[in-house]
């Protein structure tokens, strides 16, 4: 069942309100650091630019709440590495550097194990088949697989499954998660598995020959649902699944940006070259992501609609991907800025202000870019729904 329009818009709102919530924390991060090492921070916003209010005065650090809702930002004292004054950010240490810029991840980080150690005490959603947990500790519930769409021409259609159906077993494996059923279905693509479901209160199955691997269509061909998300609670033990499960999350979000690059140069290479595979590796990075239209109009207004558990759950998420996305190399983000300057410190060459402005206006030119391409796949996706 699709969202009403006040769904949609409400979810817009407390998405945006959570996503700069967990960037302001990301520059709070910043801040903290900055002051602890001796580098003066001149202006601390929430928002951005232009300016509606000074909220006040913290540790002379001026406070601002600005028009813009997109984050907030932490503007440090002579921010250029070639800055030499006293209290500037260019005349820290190489490690006191290094600190500053590693807070904002930190702090992200730690973000998302707190509210994912809070949502184990009560149920924490079970996104993945081997989502960390203890089984000394383990309490919780299983969730219901529902079929909503079965394709026409599809494996699934072939075999007889209907919309209604509650797949409960897949290639001899329980089924909870309708991740768990995507993961199986790629897993066995290309071989026949007996799928066990329940129509009508009473248990069935069927044997399905899934599409080959290479085949970019969903490998079974069902679009599904959870009625009733499975949850895994914990007691005792919730501050080790909090920090567990964001490990593990943090490391499933680089294996998935390492294989999105992978698929999306592959893809673009094999089209070069008139390879079949092209499509269903180009197909995959379309799927894989999301910009600000599938975050703030899709992902926050079903998280929502599934209740405040699951819009904690998905907030845990994406504050760990601004974590592992300010690692990456690129200019203008904290990792991109911290790998240049271990670079230059490196040469032992001194980076100068001119070439650090050209350097980072460059990244900056090549993530806008890709959050306008992004922003175009995810129009894209929403005009096929």
């Amino acid at each position: 069942m699709g969202l009403e329009w006040w769904q949609i818009l409400l979810g817009v709102i407390v998405g945006l309100i959570m996503l700069t919530v967990l960037v302001v924390l990301h520059e709070l991060g910043h801040a903290i650091a900055a002051r602890r090492n001796g580098v003066d921070v001149e202006e601390f916003g929430i928002g951005f630019p232009p300016r509606a209010a000074k909220l006040g005065v913290v540790k002379r650090i001026p406070i601002t709440l600005n028009w813009l809702p997109l984050g907030g930002f932490c503007k440090m004292k002579g921010e250029s590495d070639s800055d030499t004054g006293k209290g500037t950010y260019g005349a820290s240490s190489l490690w006191v550097k290094s600190k500053i810029l590693l807070a904002g991840v930190f702090i992200n980080f730690i973000t998302a194990a707190v509210i994912f150690m809070i949502l184990a005490w009560v149920g924490l959603p079970k996104f993945v088949s081997n989502q960390f947990e203890l089984g000394f500790d383990k309490l919780g519930k299983s969730g219901v697989v529902k079929i909503e769409k079965v394709q026409e021409g599809s494996p699934a259609a072939a075999a007889g499954l209907e919309k209604g159906d509650q797949i409960i077993g897949f290639a001899d494996q329980k089924i909870d998660t309708s991740t768990q059923l995507g993961e199986l279905s790629g897993k066995y693509a290309g071989q026949s598995v007996v799928i066990n479901f329940i129509r009508n209160k009473q248990p069935q199955s069927v044997t399905a020959t899934l599409r080959d691997k290479n085949d970019p269509n969903p490998k079974l061909g069902v679009e599904s649902s959870q009625s009733s998300i499975s949850t895994v609670r914990s007691t005792w033990t919730a501050p080790i699944i909090g920090l567990g499960t964001a490990i593990q999350f943090f490391w499933l979000t680089v294996v998935g940006v390492f294989g999105l690059v992978a698929n999306l140069l592959g893809g673009l290479f094999n089209a070069l070259i008139g390879m079949p595979t092209a499509t269903a590796q180009l197909a995959q990075v379309s799927d894989s992501v999301a910009g600000p239209i599938g975050i703030l109009g899709q992902i926050f207004p079903s998280a929502m609609s599934e209740g405040i558990v699951m819009l904690m759950a998905i907030t845990a998420i994406i504050s760990v991907s601004l974590a592992v996305m300010n690692l990456l190399p690129i200019p203008g983000l904290d990792g991109g800025r911290l790998y240049l300057t271990l670079w230059y410190h490196a040469r032992h060459k001194k980076l100068t202000r001119e070439r650090e402005e050209l350097i980072v206006g460059r990244g900056m030119l090549v993530l806008f870019g890709l959050i306008i391409l992004i922003t175009i796949l995810d129009i894209i996706k929403q005009i096929r729904l």
